[in-house]
């Protein structure tokens, strides 16, 4: 008895068996977790099975039998029945080998609403908490006085507000910045929140909280 599944790459070196939770819902909010969490994916290297165990296994707790880990044979082999194989590149699901012939996926579960009981179960000082309110936007779309998340070198995310907007020509660490929103993430004295370019908001999209 349970709502089994196993999750492996396509080189198939490898499989984590879920004993409870093994419907695509939870599933895809366990990949996608990691996912907002910068981890390094299971195909990239072994980091990355270590932290997509973690996470799951945060979340179902310390039962002997939730959650395993071993070599992979065949898909013959290793289907579980319920939700059969979920076949993995990088946080995406690109594969599925089903338990059986018109096999149906499950979908009760929001993923708004997994995403926030997979974070809770996490340690407290690893825990999303409000990015998951935050809204990917283009960055064009960014004004001044919205709060936007920056990833900090301790590999959580931080709030800042935006202060303001490259100035014309303005060129730092031989980039072009004109016109780039940043924050005052960083204050050194004597270095205007401008001239560091770890201030800007650099990448195409940035989540931004509701106001």
């Amino acid at each position: 008895m349970g709502n089994r599944a196993v999750i492996t790459t396509p080189a198939r070196r490898l499989g984590v068996y879920l004993h409870w939770n093994g419907g695509r819902d939870s599933v895809e909010a366990f990949l996608k977790y990691c996912d907002l969490r910068g981890f390094r994916s299971p195909d990239s290297d072994e980091y990355g099975w270590a932290r997509l165990c973690q996470v799951i296994a945060n979340y179902m707790g310390a039962g002997g039998l939730s959650v395993g880990i071993s070599p992979y044979t065949t898909d013959e082999q290793e289907n579980p029945g319920d939700n059969g194989i979920y076949v993995i590149r990088g946080w995406e699901i690109v594969e599925r080998i089903y338990p059986w012939e018109g096999f149906e996926e499950q979908d009760d579960y929001p993923l708004d609403g997994m995403l926030r009981d997979i974070d809770s179960a996490q340690p407290k000082d690893q825990q999303l908490g409000d990015f998951l309110d935050a809204k990917e936007v283009p960055t064009s779309q960014l004004k001044r006085g919205d709060r936007v998340f920056f990833l900090g070198v301790d590999g959580r995310y931080e709030a800042h507000e935006i202060e303001g907007f490259g100035p014309a020509g303005m060129v730092v660490n031989g980039r072009d910045v004109e016109g780039v929103p940043y924050a005052r993430r960083y204050d050194s004295p004597g270095l205007p929140a401008h001239e560091n370019i770890n201030n800007y908001v650099l990448a195409a999209t940035a989540r931004r909280l509701p106001r």
